[in-house]
C-alpha cells in the first residue's frame, strides 16, 4: 500500500499556517539554487510553492553551475546579516568544484533550517520527515536497514535513528551481498538516487519500504530507488515517487523556518 506522503505534509503545514497567522510577522526563507540539476530544482519549486500558500516569504538566488565558491559565500553572508531572513538553505547537491563544507559552515546556525551546520539548531528536515512517517509503524522495534550513507540522506537518517537508541543496519557501494543484510530487515530506507537500487531479491514479503533517493528517469520524469510495480505486492507499505517522503520533508524545512522565526532575537 502506498504511503501518501501528500497527506502527512498537509497536516503539518495546515498547523503551521495557522501559527504564522499568531506570529505577527512574516518568516522569510532565503533559497540558493546552484545549476539546474532536475531533482533539486524539483524540490526548490515545491518549497516555493508550499511556502507560500502557508504565508512563508521566499528569496531565490540562482547560479550557474560554474559559480565560484567565493561568490556563493558572499551571498550567503549577506543572507545572514538580513534581519528580515529568518532561514536559509544552499540545496544540495553542489558541483565538485564547490567547498560544501565552507558553503554549509558559512550559513548561521540560527539561520540553518537545514541542519547541516556543525552547530546548527536544527535536525536536518529529510530526518523529521522519515521519522514522521514511520510513526504508525513502531518502527523503534523494527530492524531497520539503511542503504546509502551521504551528507544530504542517508548519514542524517542513520543519525537521527542512532540517537533514539536503534543501531539500524547501514549498506554502501562497498557491502558484499547486499541482499543478506536487506532480507532480514523489517524497514528499508533507500537514499542513494539511482535506478533500481532495490531490487525484490532484497526485500522479505511485508518489508516497509521507504525511497529518499531521486533520478530522472528517460521518460524525463523523476523516479526513487525503486520499481514500483515490482515491489507493491512485496512490500507491506511504500513510499512513492512523487507523493512520498518529498512533500513531508517540505514540511518539515518550513517547520523549521518558522521555529528560527519565533526563536529570532528572543
Amino acid at each position: 500500500m502506498k504511503i501518501d506522503g501528500k497527506q502527512i505534509a498537509q497536516k503539518i503545514l495546515d498547523e503551521l499556517k495557522l501559527k504564522i497567522q499568531k506570529l505577527g510577522k512574516t518568516p522569510h526563507l532565503a533559497i540558493i539554487l546552484i545549476g539546474n540539476d532536475p531533482a533539486s530544482v524539483a524540490y526548490v519549486n515545491q518549497k516555493k510553492i508550499k511556502a507560500e500558500l502557508i504565508g512563508v516569504k521566499t528569496t531565490i538566488k540562482n547560479f550557474p553551475s560554474n559559480t565560484s565558491t567565493s561568490t556563493l559565500l558572499r551571498t550567503i553572508q549577506k543572507f545572514n546579516n538580513n534581519n528580515n531572513i529568518h532561514g536559509i538553505i544552499a540545496q544540495q547537491p553542489f558541483s565538485s568544484h564547490i567547498d560544501q563544507e565552507k558553503i554549509v559552515n558559512a550559513i548561521t546556525p540560527r539561520k540553518d533550517v537545514d541542519g547541516f551546520h556543525l552547530n546548527s539548531k536544527f535536525q536536518p528536515p529529510i530526518a523529521q520527515a522519515v521519522l514522521e512517517i514511520l510513526k504508525p509503524y513502531s518502527f523503534q522495534t523494527k530492524k531497520i536497514a539503511v542503504i546509502g550513507k551521504g551528507k544530504t540522506g542517508g548519514e542524517p537518517i542513520i543519525q537521527a535513528i542512532k540517537k533514539m537508541g536503534i543501531n539500524p543496519t547501514v549498506v554502501d557501494s562497498k557491502t558484499e551481498n547486499p541482499e543478506n543484510l536487506t532480507k532480514n530487515a523489517d524497514i528499508i530506507i533507500s537514499a542513494v538516487g539511482k535506478s533500481n537500487v532495490v531490487k525484490p531479491n532484497m526485500l522479505k514479503k511485508g518489508v516497509i519500504l521507504i525511497s529518499i533517493g531521486l533520478h530522472k528517469g528517460s521518460d524525463g520524469k523523476l523516479h526513487g530507488d525503486y520499481n514500483e510495480e515490482e515491489i507493491k505486492n512485496i512490500a507491506s507499505f511504500y513510499t512513492p515517487t512523487p507523493g512520498g517522503v518529498g512533500p513531508v520533508n517540505v514540511a518539515m524545512l518550513l517547520k523549521n523556518l518558522i521555529t528560527a522565526c519565533e526563536n529570532f532575537r528572543r
